[in-house]
């Protein structure tokens, strides 16, 4: 490291409402360093990372940039000084197109549309992101619109990068050439901050690892000096346990859901698949390989083809326009982009989770009453350990984490026969992943089908007691969980 820091903060304090989201923090950032900042949700990381970025102010301390004292009142101020972050939740505009993304904000008075298609292409093939410059970024999936957004990053020449749960909506292959990437850039001198709740990855791919916890920076060390146990100390002051939940073995032999040569498009091509009541079905497959796209369809979100298959519930088949026909019938949706489906930012807690107990009343919905709709939303608050200043909290003020807890809250509230979860850890810290994964288990136990859109194949193979692999918009392989293995099912991915 050179001996002067790129960022430091100095005794940094950011209070909302004389409630502090993070107390005096001590913080400094080194050219050409990759630091990973962990921490439970609500710890505090995204509002460091926005004090940096421009995008808050903080009510006390200082900030320095190459040891000068600034103030950024504007995240434009922070991207000319070489700022730039990449938010879990893609800050891009769904109506332009992906090159248009990406020059955002740095236009010239007139802008020939080939150079920037051109310019943006060109940065794409170099960091080999499959992405195409003319698509609208409203289009992209989530996997792909992190990618845009890293581009424009490298494409803006920024000396610091910040990217708040970059691996996210990843799978392991583009998780691998991300850290890749993070490699190469470190080497020009970019450095870099990264959230991340897969604290391997911080182990792994980290200089340094700086520890938030309840607002208070509580540690900040060569990542060598840290082991799993060690950090997750750190972050919740007591050893959580993470082991596999044990696989329940016992089913009905009468799908709860049945899907059949389902077609939409050129993502989803004649799958199949069956879900049983008391099971947890893992979906896995690369980004692009129609697990998301099925589950759209089920759901009635997405329109399929002309005589593109059947889909029964409970025996009787079923077919939706509308996915309020499908909540009413018992069929709940978590989706792998919360932001864009899953919730209204400025509504608050208690009437985000209320809305998802109301929507299986349907047009009756109207005469249920609000005393019980509050009821039922703090209780699912308390249960999912939803951290709030109070039930009246706006959403977009929660940290991302929370914000997915309090989706499967809604959508657990409408007491559902079976719920397909997409990416349910995206975001979310280890004890809470400890407690989503016990929700799972406890709610198909209870009786209820689920099936798990995941990426992640710990989480897969953790859960899971049986799991599909699509490739390619169908079902490639089939797995037992006893048989199952990483292996076995990236080839049957990828292969």
């Amino acid at each position: 490291m050179t001996a002067q820091p790129i960022i430091r903060l100095t005794g940094v304090t950011k209070r909302y409402g004389g409630i502090a989201a993070l107390e005096a923090a001590d913080f400094d950032l080194y050219p050409g360093e990759i630091q990973a900042l962990a921490g439970e949700n609500g710890a505090g990381k995204s509002t460091l990372c926005k004090l940096i970025a421009g995008v808050i102010l903080p009510s006390e301390g200082r900030l320095e940039i190459d040891g000068q004292p600034v103030t950024l009142t504007a995240p434009k101020d922070a991207t000319k000084a070489g700022i730039a972050m990449v938010y879990q939740e893609t800050s891009l505009v769904p109506q332009l197109t992906v090159a248009q993304n990406m020059v955002l904000g740095r236009e010239g008075v007139f802008n020939s549309v080939r150079k920037v298609r051109n310019a943006a292409r060109q940065v794409l093939q170099r960091l080999n992101f499959n992405v195409d410059p003319s698509q609208l970024a409203g289009s992209l999936s989530a996997a792909k619109r992190q990618m845009v957004e890293i581009a424009r990053a490298v494409l803006n020449d920024a000396r610091v990068i910040i990217l708040d749960e970059p691996t996210a909506s990843l799978t392991p292959e583009e998780t691998a050439h991300l850290f890749d990437l993070m490699k190469a850039l470190q080497k020009r001198g970019v450095a870099m901050i990264f959230i991340s709740h897969a604290l391997e990855e911080a182990l792994t791919h980290a200089d340094r690892i700086s520890v938030l916890r309840n607002g208070r920076l509580v540690t900040t060390g060569p990542a060598a000096g840290y082991d799993r146990g060690s950090l997750i100390r750190h972050m919740v002051g007591e050893d959580v346990a993470t082991g596999a939940a044990k696989p329940n073995l016992r089913r009905s032999a009468v799908p709860i859901l049945r899907v059949e040569n389902i077609r939409m498009g050129s993502m989803v091509n004649n799958m199949s698949f069956s879900v049983f009541p008391g099971e947890i079905t893992g979906l896995a497959g690369l980004i692009g390989s129609g697990r998301s796209e099925v589950a759209r369809v089920i759901m009635g979100h997405t329109k399929r083809n002309f005589g593109g298959g059947r889909i029964w519930l409970e025996g009787r088949e079923v077919r939706y326009t509308l996915p309020a026909q499908a909540v009413r019938d018992g069929i709940a949706y978590v989706s792998e982009d919360r932001k864009l489906d899953g919730m209204f930012d400025t509504m608050s807690v208690a009437d985000t989770i209320g809305l998802g107990w109301m929507a299986k009343f349907g047009r009756r919905a109207v005469l249920a009453p609000l005393t019980r709709m509050r009821a039922e939303a703090k209780a699912w608050s308390d249960r999912l350990s939803i951290r709030r200043i109070g039930e009246d909290q706006s959403v977009i003020h929660l940290s991302g984490g929370n914000q997915q807890k309090v989706v499967i809250a809604k959508a657990l509230a409408q007491t559902p026969k079976v719920v397909i979860f997409d990416e349910p850890k995206r975001g979310v810290d280890v004890g809470a992943t400890a407690e989503i994964r016990q929700i799972i288990r406890s709610f198909a136990e209870s009786g209820a089908g689920v099936v798990l859109i995941s990426s992640y194949l710990p989480e897969i193979l953790d859960l899971s007691d049986r799991i599909l692999v699509a490739k390619s918009g169908t079902i490639a392989a089939e797995f037992t969980r006893a048989e199952a293995t990483a292996e076995k099912i990236l080839h049957a991915a990828i292969h």
